[in-house]
């Protein structure tokens, strides 16, 4: 199902795909200097500018996780991030060599959700990141955009028409489009899954691997129950915190890599898509 059956279905779910409206404006502010992305050499001196792109490959390879910042979200905080790295280091005091240290929380930026997050039972007996399958973490999947006006329900995802087969899918929803990653103050009004539309998703569906645009996959008013559904059994991942923006619905080669963290029952993950 992970090969050519599979891409019949998701080339035949693309025909049906509504376009909706979402955020069209750049996912990062643009970084003065970097029009032509090269390094300039002169007589006098080299002016260094680097280059911080979303696109990669003339428009083929999305980053899709969110670059960390002191500003960037954190769950129910309106301080942010705050300082996350610092230079224990550096060479303009002497050292050899510039080395940074950092310290955050496993759930920050673009992460992932490991079993052990919401059972005790699954963290004691060792379920962490460093468990989670890279099969379901790694391959085809579609990226859908939810209808703007409510959560993630039953009848919301029944309306998606997700084929069965499909096994990865990113859900775009109005967190997007309210730019609400890139806002330093946590808003609980976003918009996840409630627990029906999760126990929906587990019984009529096969994916294993569900993302989302916000810093938890469920809804805040249904916070603990769905993730509970969704983890149960130790077989869906949840990916959370997604960077959605300007990209179309469809089909993708989903990549995503956390960070080997024995012990950890979340880890920020690096994701990309592939046309």
């Amino acid at each position: 199902m992970e090969a050519a059956h599979l891409l019949l279905l998701l080339c035949a779910y693309a025909l049906t795909i509504p376009t909706l409206s979402f955020a069209t404006t750049d996912a990062y502010p643009a970084v003065p200097g970097t029009d032509s992305g090269d390094c300039s050499l002169s007589d006098a001196h080299i002016s260094l500018t680097p280059t911080r792109r979303e696109v990669y490959g003339d428009g083929r390879i999305f980053d899709i996780s969110h670059r960390f910042s002191t500003d960037m979200p954190a769950f129910e905080s309106s301080e942010g991030v705050g300082q996350f790295v610092w230079l224990a280091k550096s060479m303009k005091n002497g050292s050899i060599a510039n080395n940074s240290e950092m310290k955050l929380p496993a759930h920050t930026g673009t992460h992932v959700d490991a079993p052990g997050h919401v059972y005790d039972h699954y963290f004691d007996a060792g379920f962490d990141v460093d468990t989670l399958d890279l099969e379901v973490l790694n391959g085809p999947g579609l990226l859908v955009d939810v209808p703007r006006d409510k959560n993630i329900t039953a009848e919301v995802m029944k309306s998606l028409n997700i084929p069965k087969g499909v096994r990865r899918v990113l859900f775009r929803t109005l967190n997007t489009d309210k730019r609400l990653m890139f806002k330093k103050e946590f808003d609980t009004s976003y918009v996840g899954f409630m627990r029906d539309g999760a126990k929906w998703l587990v019984e009529n569906t096969d994916v294993k691997l569900v993302g989302i645009d916000y810093l938890s996959v469920a809804a805040y008013d249904d916070l603990i129950p769905s993730h509970l559904v969704f983890l149960k059994e130790r077989e869906i991942i949840l990916v959370e915190g997604l960077k959605l923006d300007d990209i179309q619905p469809g089909i993708y080669s989903i990549h995503c890599l956390p960070l080997r963290l024995k012990g950890a029952e979340g880890s920020p993950i690096r994701c990309i898509l592939i046309k």
